[in-house]
């Protein structure tokens, strides 16, 4: 019995393939791709070993050179590997022709992260987003075949487990499957759909936190909010969009929501999936881009955040970059210098010291609200008071014997021109000449 436990709590170890950059220095052919490593680690595998390549030469059967498939397969076979997993796509047939030439399993980036989303996956849409990302990935790779797991998928890297055997991997009953499940998803984006627009007609202003995964969005809502959305030091801790309702002022607040964390070379099936997910930043009144200040890597997890953004859509949506995690920097002032100069309007915040959160929230409240003017209407002028009060928000008001002060946030801008001031807004033009100087 302590033998078939121990066996059970053997991690699988596996081999990974990088792909080398150009201009790769020594140092980066010995080390191991970061990210694939943070995502195996994840998903509770174990590397035991790394091979990195350039891909100048590719093969038609193995997408890399004879000489170097041939490096690899042996490399795996002397580390006791489990497994071989690559850090960029393997197409369907090349996967075939690496598991006959290995005779152990071989994966890619991308079955790796959908592996992961399904272990992460807590609510209906969320399983029925993954599933069909999963049996989108799996269609074309019916064929793939090695000893026990092709007749049972689904189970760990390299292990029979809990899966769907051959037969219900067939072709057909995969597209009806998926099928099934997109029309099970649309009715779950027409009730998102229907909860968005009862939002709008309330005229809650609302705030989405993106950003790469694992750079404190969770984290961050639970420090605004006084929320407990779970939060884990792993990534994609977070599936599901989750909502809370987030104080501005004595008068006002906005509804925050945190989604899904991105990353580089997201699987394309997982971004069609959680479209209505990820849908959230697109009707979103501002993104709260969330950075991690400490990442050697912000700049290109910044850069794929926004190509994400860019395919969903949100691209142009009203953004605030925040830098969190700069409690773990704010002493090495070449980190802080490089963050300066690749983010130069920023804010600086950290939810483990609960730092930089007043501006933050200043910012916020601006950008969503307007920012905070004074007005004195005059009292034949009463129903300006009602305009403020359905288009603004009034944090202030008095009546007094020349008018109605009020202290109010109005969207929009004043700009002073050949001609004078002049507002952006309607309201905000109406009631400018009323503006307390």
């Amino acid at each position: 019995m302590i033998e078939i436990q121990a066996e059970k709590e053997k991690k699988v170890k596996c081999v990974l393939v990088g792909e080398l950059a150009k201009g790769a220095t020594e140092e980066d052919i010995s080390l191991p791709p970061k990210e694939l490593l943070s995502l195996i680690k994840t998903l509770g595998l174990e590397e035991c070993g790394t091979l990195n390549v350039h891909r100048r030469d590719p093969s038609p059967a193995y997408g890399l050179g004879k000489g170097k498939t041939q490096e690899i397969a042996n490399f795996a076979k002397e580390a006791g590997a489990d497994c071989i997993i690559f850090d960029f796509d393997i197409e369907p047939t090349k996967q075939r022709n690496w598991e006959a030439l290995t005779g152990i399993p071989v994966f890619d980036r991308n079955e790796v992260i959908i592996r992961i989303f399904a272990q992460r996956a807590q609510t209906k849409e969320a399983v029925l987003q993954v599933e069909l990302a999963r049996l989108q990935y799996s269609l074309p790779r019916l064929s793939h075949s090695y000893g026990e797991l092709s007749r049972q998928r689904g189970g760990a890297f390299g292990n029979k487990g809990s899966g769907e055997t051959q037969s219900e991997l067939d072709k057909r009953q995969i597209e009806d499957k998926i099928i099934s499940i997109k029309k099970e998803l649309q009715q779950v984006e027409e009730s998102r759909l229907i909860q968005r627009k009862q939002r709008e007609r309330t005229a809650t202003a609302t705030c989405t936190l993106v950003g790469y995964t694992n750079a404190g969005k969770s984290s961050l809502l639970n420090a605004l909010t006084g929320s407990d959305v779970f939060v884990e030091n792993k990534l994609f801790a977070t599936l599901d969009p989750t909502t809370r309702k987030l104080p501005l002022s004595n008068a006002s607040y906005a509804l925050l929501t945190d989604t899904v964390g991105f990353i580089s070379n997201l699987p394309h099936t997982l971004i069609k999936a959680f479209r209505s997910t990820l849908e959230e930043s697109v009707a979103s009144d501002l993104l709260l881009i969330v950075v991690d200040a400490a990442d050697k890597d912000n700049v290109k997890q910044y850069e794929s955040v926004q190509s994400v953004l860019k395919e969903i859509g949100a691209q142009n949506a009203p953004q605030i970059i925040v830098l969190n995690k700069t409690d773990l920097v704010q002493n090495d002032s070449i980190a802080m210098a490089s963050l300066k100069a690749n983010f130069p309007n920023a804010l600086y915040i950290s939810t483990a010291n609960k730092t930089g959160f007043d501006v933050l929230l200043e910012t916020v409240t601006d950008r969503l609200l307007g920012q905070q003017r004074d007005f004195i209407i005059p009292l034949d002028k009463s129903h300006l008071v009602e305009l403020t009060r359905k288009n603004g928000t009034i944090e202030k008001e008095e009546w007094l014997e020349d008018g109605a002060h009020l202290s109010a946030r109005i969207k929009g801008e004043i700009k002073i021109g050949e001609h004078g001031a002049e507002a952006s807004t309607r309201t905000l033009s109406l009631l400018l000449p009323y503006l307390s100087k």
